[in-house]
């Protein structure tokens, strides 16, 4: 028996450590060659470590959410048989070596793509043919198990409303004694009311919940760090205004109903037109700042981020010469991005190099928000929903459609004057829609 000591490879030029996001194997754990052994997380990418030999799992560098530095050891392996150094270091020079995912800063490999991997291996860890090889074994059952167990039972017979009723309440049904046929609302009334159900407990938050702690590690630290490096750095202010938002509702409406074939519009492609039509006059707010050098950039081109709630953490896709495209292409580009964002196939270039971002919660947006900017940039859009509020316009009260506008901005580059300028042009387009399409 020899060691082979896999040491955490030059994964990407510059790069001087990795973090450590999953585990896929532990000590004790047999593995193939290719078996993929680990995820860990750069400055630039998640990259995937596959075993380079066959054997037996005997250390590991680490737990998940450590740091390791590039030519550290990552792995130790119990290699079958005597294997020469000179072996070893041609064992080494062939493997090969890390393999980069797609996505760029996510956690882990989709699980049915790990299932994939692990069965196109040709010899299976040593555990899971045991495991095998017990389920194949027949099981001797006893004349007890014949007997139906209670969840066997039938189910008492009642009506959808007092099922949800009582789910909601965190009552057995079975517990409930039914004056006729089936269980009504006056027999649930009855356990609750008259001492049958002491012992119920409500569902949902009131229950008590055991403590427990998670390691930040992987995506979620690393957006811990830009926030906290952003509002360490960012001096922000934020100002909030109110935009009538009926015309075009009734105008996206319109453009619904005779879109044909092409994707059904959300409010966002057309503020988006209204955000790069404003901008050209407000230059210094499609900037980006290098605060160590102390220069600004004001770009030409709008890349606006587009932030996007993943299952890894939060994401920001970035829809390249946003300036360029019509509303349609915007759409259609705007749930590209947010589909790849979510299931782990953006790309570096899909996930970098915006010089604006805008953040939206949908129908969850509130009355005001006040976000963080992603920096290097210097100022962030956020909308909020739409609601139907009572307005006087001309000493007449009608229903209009109604959204606050958030924009937080980088006072050391940015002016509250020049914030609420913008906020105002940005406004003018959105109130009067028509000006979108003109030239």
């Amino acid at each position: 028996m020899s060691k082979y000591t896999f040491n955490l490879p030059d994964i990407g030029e510059g790069i001087a450590e990795a973090e450590i996001v999953k585990w896929h194997i532990k000590i004790g754990d047999v593995v193939s060659e290719d078996d993929q052994i680990a995820d860990v997380m750069t400055d630039k990418a998640t990259v995937e470590m596959e075993a380079p030999v066959s054997g037996k799992i005997v250390a590991l560098a680490g737990e998940e959410g450590d740091i390791i530095a590039i030519g550290s050891m990552l792995v130790e392996i119990e290699v079958e048989g005597d294997v020469s150094p000179e072996e070893l270091e041609d064992l080494e020079a062939s493997s090969a070596g890390p393999k980069a995912l797609d996505q760029v800063e996510t956690d882990v490999l989709p699980s049915k793509q790990i299932i994939e991997n692990k069965e196109k291996n040709s010899s299976p860890p040593a555990k899971q043919v045991l495991q095998k090889e017990s389920e194949e074994l027949p099981v001797k059952t006893s004349q007890s198990e014949n007997i139906p167990a209670p969840n066997n039972q039938p189910k008492p017979l009642a009506t959808p409303a007092v099922r949800k009723r009582a789910a909601d309440l965190g009552v057995d049904l079975g517990q409930v004694k039914a004056q006729g046929d089936h269980i009504r609302h006056s027999d649930l009334d009855a356990f609750l009311n008259y001492g049958f159900g002491q012992g119920y407990r409500p569902s949902g938050g009131s229950q008590k919940r055991d403590d427990e702690t998670i390691k930040v590690i992987g995506m979620r630290r690393k957006i811990a760090q830009n926030m906290a490096e952003s509002k360490r750095n960012i001096p922000h202010f934020s100002y909030v205004d109110e935009i009538d938002m009926t015309e075009l509702e009734d105008m996206r409406a319109d453009l619904n109903a005779n879109r044909g074939e092409r994707a059904k519009l959300t409010m966002l492609p057309l503020l988006i037109v209204a955000i790069c039509k404003s901008l050209p006059q407000f230059p210094m707010l499609n900037a980006t700042y290098d605060d160590e050098a102390g220069f600004v950039t004001r770009h030409g081109s709008v890349h606006l981020g587009m932030a996007t709630q993943t299952d890894q953490g939060l994401m920001v896709p970035v829809l390249r010469d946003a300036q360029d495209m019509n509303i349609w292409q915007l759409a259609s580009e705007i749930g590209r991005l947010a589909a790849a964002a979510r299931d782990g196939s953006a790309t570096a270039k899909d996930l970098s190099g915006s010089t604006l971002t805008l953040t939206s919660l949908g129908p969850l947006g509130g009355v005001a928000t006040t976000p963080v900017i992603n920096r290097p940039e210097v100022a962030i859009i956020g909308p909020n929903k739409i609601v139907e509020r009572p307005m006087i316009i001309d000493g007449e009260i009608h229903a209009r459609k109604l959204m606050n506008l958030s924009i937080s901005c980088d006072h050391r580059v940015v002016d509250g004057y020049d914030a609420a300028s913008y906020v105002q042009a940005l406004k003018h387009f959105l109130e009067t829609p028509v000006l979108l399409f003109a030239d």
